[in-house]
């Protein structure tokens, strides 16, 4: 029987697991049943580790009984699973089926490329999601927004959630982290970089390492450990040489990327969970070419948090912040308090993000067509005004 009482020597407690987690796991106490955290996801099978012992070993359980078409629910590396490893055996080489789910305190969830307006997720019960961006190339601070929005948001509906455990901060703590730093050229030129990256960023960490080297890995390192932590970034971004940076060993196989344009190549192919040497575990992914925006609202009030707080000053509620008299964002961004670069990439993420929304909101679809109707009619009315009365 799997001994519910959480201690500090717990074999799980390198993984994650705490006395929330504990306690969540008590109504399947008494069953025979076993708790894991899933490390590898791979068609209908997970690998998740578990205590045996003062240790741990990973065993491999079936996914069938957890099956669903929601792919928000679906189970993926970070979760943890409540395992039967004793009546659960279905072929040589499983070693049991996973009966549930604990709920989720955490989740960074992308929407998908299809059309079907579905969400992603890509990492569950994480306390830091680390936004690699490579200094290899031009920085790219939209793709930082972009991001930060969606690390923001902490879960949104990200399958069995545990109100309770997602903060008021979004749950997990962003960390922007410009790669391959010693392809930036002099001290003066990355000391630039990381000042635009900070100013993207407000109040978010942002640090400048190199894997090659290995400046800066171990201030990451102290900020990671005894945490869980997700890498994310585009192809080429370095994450497979950082995440064996960080593990202290080869353990990810890594690629150069294309030289006939630059672009980087799928190196990591599956999403693994993995202990760091330092205390912690951390999740490496594969590239992702795509990040849209998904249930985003909270994540991009507190990325742009600064035109959030003009927007509160404009004359009127509903400003679009274009041409409306008493504008303050417009006034910030004449008199460059604010860059029409940054008010462009809110406009843009803001747009896309209610577009996601409304396609799986009926009542939003309905505000935007009745909002869209009134600001046609105003148009005609103003139209009319304008050419006079007509003969």
């Amino acid at each position: 029987m799997f001994d519910l009482e959480f201690s500090a020597a717990h074999p799980l407690t390198p993984y994650g697991w705490d006395d929330g987690f504990a306690r969540s796991f008590t109504p399947f106490a008494g069953q025979g049943l076993v708790p894991g955290r899933i490390v590898r996801v791979d068609r209908g099978r997970v690998d998740a580790v578990v205590a045996d012992g003062d240790g741990i070993r990973t065993v491999l359980a079936d996914t069938a009984l957890v099956a669903t078409r929601d792919p928000m629910r679906v189970p993926c590396t970070g979760d943890w699973a409540v395992l039967d490893l004793e009546n659960g055996r279905s072929g040589d080489h499983v070693d049991g089926v996973v009966r549930a789910l604990l709920p989720r305190r955490t989740a960074f969830v992308r929407s998908t490329s299809s059309k079907r307006s579905e969400g992603q997720v890509l990492a569950t019960n994480i306390d830091h999601i680390v936004i690699c961006v490579s200094l290899a190339d031009q920085l790219d601070l939209g793709r930082i927004e972009r991001f930060l929005a969606l690390a923001m948001s902490g879960a949104g509906d990200a399958g069995p959630l545990h109100d309770s455990a997602v903060t008021d901060e979004g749950g997990a703590q962003p960390v922007v982290v410009l790669t391959k730093a010693d392809l930036a050229g002099d001290p003066a030129g990355l000391a630039h970089l990381l000042e635009d990256a900070e100013a993207t960023a407000p109040g978010v960490p942002v640090l400048a390492v190199s894997s090659e080297t290995g400046d800066g890995i171990d201030v990451l390192a102290a900020v990671l450990a005894g945490s869980t932590s997700v890498l994310l970034g585009q192809s080429g971004a370095g994450k497979s040489t950082l995440a064996n940076a960080l593990l202290g060993e080869r353990l990810q196989r890594v690629q150069a990327i294309r030289d006939r344009d630059g672009k980087g190549r799928h190196t990591t192919t599956t999403r693994d969970l993995r202990a760091l040497p330092g205390g912690g575990v951390l999740i490496d992914t594969p590239g992702l070419r795509g990040v849209g925006m998904w249930d985003a609202e909270s994540g991009l009030a507190r990325t742009f948090s600064e035109v959030e707080a003009l927007a509160e000053e404009c004359r009127f509620h509903d400003c679009a912040h274009r041409s409306e008299p008493g504008c303050a964002v417009q006034e910030a961004v004449e008199c460059g308090e604010l860059s029409a670069r940054r008010l462009e990439s809110y406009r843009k993420l803001q747009r896309e993000n209610q577009r996601i929304v409304a396609k799986t909101d009926a009542r939003l679809r309905a505000e935007i067509r009745r909002d869209w109707k009134q600001k046609q009619a105003l148009g005609r009315h103003l139209m009319e005004r304008k050419r006079g009365p007509q003969r």
